[in-house]
């Protein structure tokens, strides 16, 4: 079941309505403005994961599934509102795929109780869980792709950077900004010089930042972008011959919608990669049944298998599976937010698992605990071709620098909790 409501609507509905199912989970989504390419995909693989834990299995534990769409524009005000409007109706976690969103609603959901899963996204040092109780940012984090692209750089270059110039093209937000600090402590630790370059919201401009890039002769290029941004930015490198196989994007900077609008002239850009992608997995065969060819999909049911289809049934299956292991905790179907939290800093994904799920090999095996709501940090790279119009992973798992990341994130987190007065606690 869904309901698709605007902000202003979405009170009046529900004030008129009865509960229509015991696990809520709302969605933040974008389908509208110059984020929708890449939003309506993410939507749509998070609610039909859903759907076909409903249709298939009667919901999570035999408690069916409700999920509550709320437009958000990818602004951080209406994301407010939409997580205000939502959150009185047994919300058990919010994913608001967006980092401005995730920086206002930390200190709301911890005052409220409810967890919020950034997943390869938000406040990085959110990964330290005795300060930051409800927020989880598994499997990996910002700092960690940095880590990861730069690690595979230095794979590329026989290990040694010292000499060269790394560019950063970033969304100029606090999303594009939160590698920053990790580029550069890499860049001291590696020798390389390191080149920030920011691009204003939405990104629909952009030649005065590639001709600086072009001016400037970066051995390689890094992307923090999401929306048309991507798009722009990988025709522009085209633009100016800048080698694609030396332009990689972090996770948010890689899917189908980036690299199509650019044809062929997208030809050897890479991305990082924290699940794979495709519809070669069993689900799909169940997903096909239960959800497209039954008429239940969110959308038009074109997006399945597309990297952000794919990432938004990962986040739901990775919800799922929370809430089930807090039913397990707790002796009971009808979980509540704080049970949820709970799910959550217990969750145990192993490769088993996965593959009983039809996701072998899909994601990396990892477990939440107090101390570390991060994951195991790790990454893939993958690569298009323009020819096929496929991704494909060229890595194995990279893992990130723990050396250099937990520092940082030990740093930050400190900070918050003495400016919000928190004391960290693991207990």
């Amino acid at each position: 079941m869904k309901l698709k409501l605007t902000t202003l609507a979405l009170g009046a509905v529900m004030a008129a309505s009865p509960v229509m199912a015991d696990l809520v989970f709302p969605s933040l989504s974008y389908r509208t403005g110059p984020y929708a390419a890449n939003g309506i995909p993410f939507a749509d693989g998070y609610e039909d994961y859903f759907t076909l834990l409903n249709e298939r299995d009667g919901g999570i534990g035999g408690v069916p599934v409700k999920v509550i769409e709320c437009e958000t524009g990818y602004n951080t005000e209406k994301g407010v509102e939409c997580y205000e409007a939502t959150k009185g109706e047994g919300a058990l976690v919010y994913q608001p795929l967006s980092t401005g969103i995730t920086y206002q609603l930390i200190p709301k959901a911890t005052a409220d109780g409810i967890p919020i899963h950034s997943m390869g996204y938000g406040r990085t040092s959110a990964k330290n869980g005795a300060v930051f109780s409800n927020i989880f940012n598994y499997p990996a984090n910002y700092w960690d792709g940095a880590s990861i692209a730069v690690k595979h750089i230095m794979d590329q270059e026989g290990g040694d950077l010292s000499g060269k110039k790394i560019a950063l093209v970033y969304h100029n937000s606090a999303y594009g900004k939160e590698p920053i600090r990790t580029l550069e402590e890499l860049s001291k630790k590696h020798g390389y010089d390191f080149l920030p370059i920011a691009v204003d919201h939405p990104g629909q401009e952009q030649k005065s930042q590639w001709l600086q890039i072009r001016q400037q002769r970066p051995d390689y290029v890094l992307m923090w972008g999401w929306g048309v941004m991507n798009q722009v930015a990988i025709q522009e490198a085209s633009n100016i011959r800048f080698p694609m196989d030396k332009f990689i994007g972090v996770w948010w900077s890689g899917s189908e919608n980036d690299v199509l609008p650019a044809g062929d002239g997208a030809n050897g850009y890479k991305s990082l990669a924290m699940h794979g992608t495709g519809s070669d997995y069993p689900i799909y065969a169940d997903m096909q049944k239960y959800v497209i060819d039954a008429g239940k999909a969110a959308g038009a049911g074109d997006q399945v298998g597309t990297v952000l289809y794919s990432r938004g049934m990962y986040a739901a299956m990775l919800a799922a599976e929370a809430a089930r292991t807090a039913q397990e905790i707790h002796g009971t179907g009808d979980i509540t937010p704080a049970m949820m939290r709970d799910g959550m800093e217990a969750l145990n994904i192993t490769e088993a698992r996965m593959a009983e799920l039809g996701l072998p090999n899909f994601g990396p095996a990892f477990s939440v605990s107090c101390e570390n709501h991060g994951g195991p940090g790790l990454g893939m790279v993958q690569q298009w071709d323009a020819s096929t119009k496929k991704w494909s992973l060229i890595t194995d798992m990279i893992e990130s620098d723990k050396a250099v990341i937990n520092p940082l994130v030990e740093e930050d987190s400190s900070a918050f909790a003495a400016e919000n007065n928190i004391t960290p606690s693991c207990s």
